[in-house]
Parts: C-alpha cells; structure tokens; sequence
C-alpha cells in the first residue's frame, strides 16, 4: 500500500459499513474499523466516497484495489449487559481489533455553540441514546473484563468530556482507571484529558494505574485554537507545555501524546516543526488529518472540508522521519490512540 493510497482512504472514506463502526461522539467517528496491509485504520463512512467496501475487498470502480482488508468481526461483548440493564456497548466500544475505548463523561462544559470545538460532536452519541452519560467505574471494570476474555482486548483508551472542575475531569477517570485495574491488572490503559490545573493530578492518574496519557491540543497555532476552538483555546498553550513536560516526567518518554491535526488553517511547516519540538520533548505529536463528520459544528454550520491530500500526506512523512530519528514508534506507547494508529498514517510510514 503506498501513503498516497492510504491517505485517500483516510480522506475519501468508504461507502459500506464494516461490522465495528461507531457514529458520534468524541474524536475521529462515523468510520468504520478495518485491517490495512496489516494495520488498524479507522476509515470515514462516505456515501459519496469512490472507494466501496463490500465485505471482503475495497474497490474502486469495480476493481479491487490491491490493498490486504482484514474484517474486524462484530465483538462479542457487545451482546451482555449489565445487572442494572446498561448494554456494554453503551459503556465502551471496541476500537481495531483490540482497543477498548470509552468517554467516561460524554457530557463538556465547552459543548455550546460559542465555545464547543467545531469538530467534536461528544454529546451527538448521548442524544442518539447509544452511550450513557457517566461511566460507573465498576461496569467499566466488567466490560473490560469480559472485553479481554471474549474479544482478545489487549489495551483501553479513556476520554472524558471536560469538567467544571480544577481537574477538567481527571479525577473521574482515576476512579474508572482504579476500578479496571483492579479487575484485569495486565490491561494497559491511557487516559486523555485537558491539562489539569493542579499538575499534581498526573501524578493521581499515574498512581491509580494509568499507562500511558494523551493531551490533546490539536493545533499549536492560537489563531487556529480561537477559531476552531473556542472554549477549550481559553487555556493558554504555557499550560499546555507544563502540562506535557510533567506528564512525561510521570508517565516516561513516548508515554504522552497529542492530537495535532492536518486541516485546520495551521501553516504546515509550522505544524512540523512544532511537531519536531514535541517529540524532542519526548511527547508523541499523533498527526491525524481533520475528518469533517454529521453533528459537528464544522459540517452543520461551516460546511468544511477535508484537507488536501498532498499536505496531509507531506506533514506525515516529515514528521515521520523526524520520529525515526529519535526511535520514538507509536506502537511502543503502551496503550491508546498512537498505540492504535487507525485514525492516522504516520505508522504506514514508520512512524
């Protein structure tokens, strides 16, 4: 598979629903989980897009396209609920062939139109009814438990929408993070959040047993974080920094990442080279190009676009290479998104 390729399939998405997708919520969504030479990509659910998966193959134009799909099967923790009828897929889901994802609150304080992120739609899954609210610790311990036993699980993401709280919503997901620890100890789990306000709160979600954490600026320009992000630019990027600094100096190097993504209006040479900065900094820059998606204000208001292939794909590479450089590897984070890689293509080119 060439990066060209690869990218187009990010961008342009598949028409075809394979049997693990979601729609809404927080991140990446409306994309559909599949196998790629080998590799997790989660693939935007185009209706309009020229590439077709039918099951087995992607086509484009009838012709299969060459690439190696693996199907990722429908996982069969879907099908149990909880004592108190909470069906487990509304608690977490199941990201590739072996990440189980959760956002322990799907509710933001930023989520109103003045302040929400233009391409975040976390609420849009609690109103479709497909999730709850708040995740109990104890179901996520369950589902978790059974997710590894049933399914092969073998690491966790846990998101959170932010809080009104100092801690952004940190301290719920030690409570969760504690919980499944306690009842599958060898799961691998990273957590994500804002920067807290008291960094002490690193260290909380360290000891409650967090492997890994993802910090997630998704733009280092502040032009670009006061337009597309509103509430969430109010916290100035000198907190961002401190934040990530302490993070690895309790979580370790490349055991902290961020979301910058490709689309936004950011220079590209100078995503890269604030992306070089971080990873000298031992934080792992995860370049994920913008995926305009229903229920974002991006798509509902702005009608937005995705990015050009050509940038998408040379702020990949370089950024990339630079990663090589430093022996930094998404696939040695021990846990999360640039464990996982599928909403990015920096691990189909070394990265």
């Amino acid at each position: 598979m060439t990066a060209s390729t690869r990218v187009d399939l990010a961008l342009l998405g598949i028409r075809g629903t394979p049997p693990v997708n979601r729609t809404g919520g927080a991140g990446p969504t409306d994309d559909g989980h599949l196998l790629v030479d080998g590799l997790h990509a989660a693939i935007p659910r185009n209706p309009d897009s020229p590439f077709v998966f039918d099951g087995d193959r992607v086509l484009y134009d009838g012709m299969d396209v060459g690439l190696d799909i693996g199907v990722i099967g429908r996982p069969r923790f879907y099908d149990r609920s909880t004592d108190d009828g909470v069906g487990y897929e509304q608690i977490a889901k199941l990201h590739g062939r072996n990440v189980l994802a959760t956002t322990v609150l799907q509710t933001c304080i930023r989520y109103t139109e003045d302040q929400r992120c233009r391409f975040c739609s976390i609420e849009e899954s609690l109103r479709t009814g497909s999730t709850v609210a708040v995740k109990k610790p104890e179901h996520l311990a369950e589902v978790a438990r059974a997710a590894v036993d049933l399914d092969g699980v073998t690491n966790m993401v846990m998101t959170t929408g932010t809080s009104a709280g100092k801690d952004r919503g940190a301290r719920h997901l030690a409570r969760c993070v504690r919980a499944v620890k306690a009842a599958v100890p060898e799961l691998p789990i990273q957590v994500q959040c804002e920067p807290p306000a008291d960094l002490a709160t690193l260290t909380e979600l360290r000891d409650a047993g967090a492997d890994a954490i993802g910090i997630h600026v998704e733009s280092l320009d502040d032009e670009v974080r006061r337009r597309w992000m509103p509430g969430k630019s109010t916290v100035p990027m000198t907190e961002y920094w401190a934040a990530w600094r302490e993070a690895v100096r309790v979580f370790g190097r490349n055991q902290v990442s961020t979301y910058l993504l490709v689309g936004l209006g950011e220079d590209p040479d100078e995503m890269i080279a604030g992306a070089k900065e971080l990873a000298d900094a031992g934080v792992y820059p995860f370049i994920v190009p913008f995926r305009p998606h229903q229920g974002t204000l991006a798509v509902e208001v702005d009608r937005a676009s995705a990015p050009d292939p050509a940038v998408v794909e040379k702020v990949t590479r370089e950024v990339a290479v630079h990663l090589q450089l430093l022996t930094m590897s998404g696939g040695d984070q021990r846990a999360g998104c640039a464990a996982c890689g599928a909403c990015s293509i920096l691990q189909s080119v070394g990265g």
